[in-house]
């Protein structure tokens, strides 16, 4: 029987008839959130991997506020506004050399639309029109129609099946046969014509926290070029920081022909994500034919308020500062694995920049892995936000977590195989 509830909120990705409870959160500080019954939860993954330097960061805040009281919004077609040209100069400053021009959307999934949209355009404008999709095996992009196409099918999408485009999929590169994926890159390459391959950088986040290494990225690059198909990476998730350096990218020194950014743009204050192509990606679209125009907006496409805390965020990338906190959490992160990689209760324990990832060992793997709901009801009662994936386990903290809410984190980790396996 449907339990009475005070609310008539259907929340995301949550199985209301498993849920326990619903805290209620009033106020965020640092790493941490307060409950309307006077608990201070330790967020252990940003939010939904969003936060980066910290809840109600006081720079973002104060940018927020002054941007509030000038301007709010106004339409993005046809306009422009002096919050969005400034953090479109320093997106192109800080990201990988060779995008050239910034699209706004509101969020991860829509900036990957863009990016799949942007790369159809392309090939039809320029004559030469494809539109083949090469993805990755067990990647997620996103819950659009699209982007839910260019993800892995299961779970996530078996209702949707029917309203999902055809793609072609590589192997994911477990380690140790690496090259198993290459092969299949450059075949599907050289014989499906492909308009793009779209991929997460270094790690692949819903789709299990899965990690390869920089060389099998670059490689992947080098196929796409060889061949003339457009590489898309998807760093909604591994931007900002999250895999040790400003952006996944950077550690395989690839210029991705587009790019996605979200999730930490505004340090996890405000939707707000961003697509960045190559400068012959809009030339193809540059046209006094109006048929030429690339149909894609948001009603809040480049909103004010969230271009000033973007912009605000992105002033914190470039101190020093910033970048040295990013490489303490990744040397703590690294420094609790140690006892759980000799602990038999865990495999294929792994670390990628400031994120962490552990399989408990149990029978029901995968993300519907009925320890999963246990789990999260466990770490729930210990003032933890873990969310984990199945049977899989991750921590992605804020940066400005302490070596003491480690300590906590790790604990409860530890202490919830004890209690439930």
């Amino acid at each position: 029987m449907k339990p009475e509830t005070t609310s008539r909120i259907w929340h995301p990705f949550t199985q209301h008839a498993l849920q326990d409870e619903t805290p209620k959160i009033v106020r965020g500080d640092g790493a941490y959130l307060y409950t309307a019954d006077g608990r201070r939860i330790i967020d252990a993954i940003a939010s939904w991997w969003v936060v980066t330097h910290g809840h109600c960061h006081p720079e973002i805040v104060a940018a927020i506020r002054k941007q509030a009281e000038q301007l709010n919004q106004v339409i993005f077609a046809g306009f422009t506004h002096e919050p969005a040209e400034e953090l479109a100069a320093l997106l192109l400053k800080l990201t990988p050399p060779g995008l050239d021009y910034v699209f706004f959307s509101d969020s991860g999934s829509t900036s990957v639309e863009v990016a799949l949209k942007m790369a159809l355009g392309y090939w039809r404008n320029i004559g030469e029109p494809r539109s083949r999709i090469l993805v990755m095996q067990h990647s997620y992009h996103g819950d659009t129609i699209g982007t839910m196409s260019v993800g892995a099918r299961g779970v996530f999408n078996a209702a949707y099946e029917p309203m999902l485009f055809d793609v072609t999929s590589v192997p994911f590169p477990e380690r140790g046969h690496e090259q198993a994926t290459l092969d299949a890159l450059e075949a599907a390459c050289r014989g499906d014509n492909p308009a793009a391959f779209i991929v997460e950088p270094l790690i692949l986040g819903a789709g299990g926290m899965l990690m390869y290494p920089a060389w099998v990225l670059k490689e992947m690059k080098r196929i796409c070029e060889t061949h003339d198909v457009l590489f898309i990476a998807d760093e909604v998730m591994t931007g900002w920081g999250r895999t040790g350096t400003l952006f996944a990218c950077e550690q395989a020194d690839v210029s991705p022909d587009v790019a996605c950014y979200s999730k930490g743009l505004t340090g996890g204050s405000l939707p707000l994500a961003v697509t960045l192509c190559r400068a012959d990606i809009f030339d193809a679209h540059y046209s006094r034919d109006r048929q030429r125009t690339f149909f894609h907006s948001s009603s809040y496409t480049a909103n004010p308020i969230a271009c000033a805390a973007a912009k605000a965020n992105l002033g914190l990338w470039q101190r020093q500062e910033t970048r040295k906190q990013v490489a303490s959490v990744a040397v703590m992160q690294e420094e609790r694995l140690a006892a759980f990689r000799a602990d038999a209760r865990f495999r294929n324990v792994r670390r990628s920049g400031t994120i962490t990832a552990l399989e408990l060992d149990v029978p029901d793997g995968g993300y519907l892995a009925g320890i999963g709901p246990q789990l999260q009801s466990y770490f729930r009662s210990r003032n933890l936000l873990l969310r984990p994936l199945g049977n899989t386990i991750y921590v992605m903290p804020p940066y400005c977590i302490t070596a003491a809410d480690l300590d906590a984190i790790y604990a409860g980790i530890s202490d919830a195989s004890d209690a439930l396996i």
